[in-house]
């Protein structure tokens, strides 16, 4: 199993740092291989740590100028370098049986909006969890509820979106996901 781990390449607060590092641990002591960015630095080089620290295997992902940056993390278990973000994206999404969403930036953003979209269309049914640590996704899970409330959401597809606060109960919830059976198309046939 492997588990796409979305974070990123900034620190932020130290607390993001330390829960990426555990994210990483968890992920290799339950043997789950992780799929992420491929940077050193940052969150995305704290995940890729704890997990090898842990015994956990990582691939990453990151296109070609990134490397060129000098940011590319050289212990990894695999590394793939790819040409564009959007094909950084595209491989991550394939390799990974779920993803896990950590406090981010606009990156981060992008690509939990871009596998959530993807979910909708049907285009993968796998997990999506965001770890809510110390309620960073609390204003953004206040405008998902707004775009409900307001009839550009449907709720099946708000409820996909799993949320948590533990690492642990996330991975356990991922277990038991399955995708709504709904589609947004009015009157359109399932399946």
């Amino acid at each position: 199993m492997r588990i796409g781990v979305f974070c990123g390449s900034s620190a932020g607060r130290v607390r993001y740092l330390e829960v990426a590092g555990e994210v990483g641990r968890t992920l290799a002591r339950r043997g789950i291989e992780v799929v992420y960015g491929g940077g050193r630095v940052g969150a995305m080089g704290a995940v890729a740590d704890g997990a090898l620290d842990a015994g956990g295997s990582v691939v990453g992902v990151i296109p070609e100028s990134m490397v060129a940056w000098e940011i590319a993390h050289d212990g990894l278990t695999e590394l793939h370098v790819v040409d564009t973000m959007h094909e950084r994206k595209a491989l991550m999404a394939d390799l990974a049986d779920g993803f896990v969403v950590l406090p981010g930036g606009a990156g981060t953003m992008d690509e939990f909006f871009e596998i959530w979209t993807w979910a909708q269309l049907e285009l993968h049914a796998k997990p999506i969890g965001l770890l809510n640590v110390d309620g960073f996704y609390d204003p953004l899970l206040a405008m998902v509820d707004h775009m409900v409330a307001e009839g550009l959401l449907k709720e099946p597809y708000r409820d996909m979106v799993l949320v948590d606060d533990d690492v642990e109960r996330l991975l356990d919830r991922f277990a038991e996901y399955r995708p709504p059976a709904y589609r947004w198309v009015e009157d359109a046939p399932l399946g």
